[in-house]
């Protein structure tokens, strides 16, 4: 089995701008994050940005690059535009890695692409986590998934799902917190960009929806390594930088 790793990584963010070149004791946090990838079994490991600063960064290091355009509406419609750029086979598996994780544990990446192979029903394979905070559970930025017994995705949502009557986290029967790694079907990117935006997707601002919403089937298992948030802010910086 053989997948592509991608690895987008857009200059401009509106909370910490030129993220992917900020220093992580002394290496650009996108080479952190290639470095991951390159340790799980992926057979090709690719930078995608539209910035020509990363764009020289990640050659230094010795990064394959793709250049992409700046308008994407989606990360989702920046990969389509990669894989199609590499001519990939409609069948090749890719595997998103967020270029703001730079301790992605190589092991996910591996299981996530694994578990797409596995799954001909599926067209798209993600990750999730046990949800144990009420906070946390009521948090919209913390996206939440509910699965069928198939451990196929039956819908996403920033609301708390499965909504308990009591209002109480069952830590015994925990929800889950999405992971935000995903690997494709090359074909499935293909179709994703030529899909008009669906209403659930667009209300709740998850891009995923568009995959289910045209009855493609999302695999959902739990990761088998803690997965650290990505970096947004100077103090995540900080923090990161400190367990280094």
């Amino acid at each position: 089995m053989s997948f592509v790793v991608i690895i987008p990584a857009r200059y401009a963010s509106s909370r910490l701008p030129g993220k992917p070149l900020k220093d992580i004791a002394g290496m650009p946090m996108i080479q952190r994050v290639w470095q991951q990838a390159v340790k799980s079994g992926a057979s090709r490991v690719v930078v995608a940005t539209d910035d020509s600063r990363i764009q020289s960064v990640a050659e230094q290091f010795g990064a394959e690059v793709c250049m992409t355009r700046e308008d994407h509406v989606s990360g989702t419609d920046r990969l389509q535009e990669v894989a199609s750029a590499l001519q990939l086979d409609d069948s090749q598996l890719v595997v998103n890695v967020q270029g703001d994780e730079p301790m992605i544990p190589p092991v996910v990446i591996n299981q996530v692409a694994n578990n797409l192979a596995d799954k001909s029903a599926a067209g798209v394979a993600t990750l999730c986590e046990p949800i144990y905070s009420v906070d946390d559970f009521h948090n919209p930025n913390v996206v939440k998934v509910v699965t069928n017994a198939a451990g196929l995705a039956s819908y996403f949502s920033r609301a708390p799902i499965p909504w308990p009557r009591s209002d109480v986290v069952s830590v015994g029967d925990s929800p889950r917190r999405h992971i935000g790694i995903y690997a494709y079907r090359v074909c499935q990117l293909n179709a994703f960009v030529n899909w008009p935006v669906a209403p659930t997707e667009a209300a709740e601002s998850l891009e995923q929806l568009r995959f289910l919403w045209n009855n493609v089937s999302i695999h959902v298992a739990d990761a088998v390594a803690d997965v650290p948030g990505g970096i947004d802010t100077e103090e995540d910086l900080k923090a990161v930088t400190l367990l280094f």
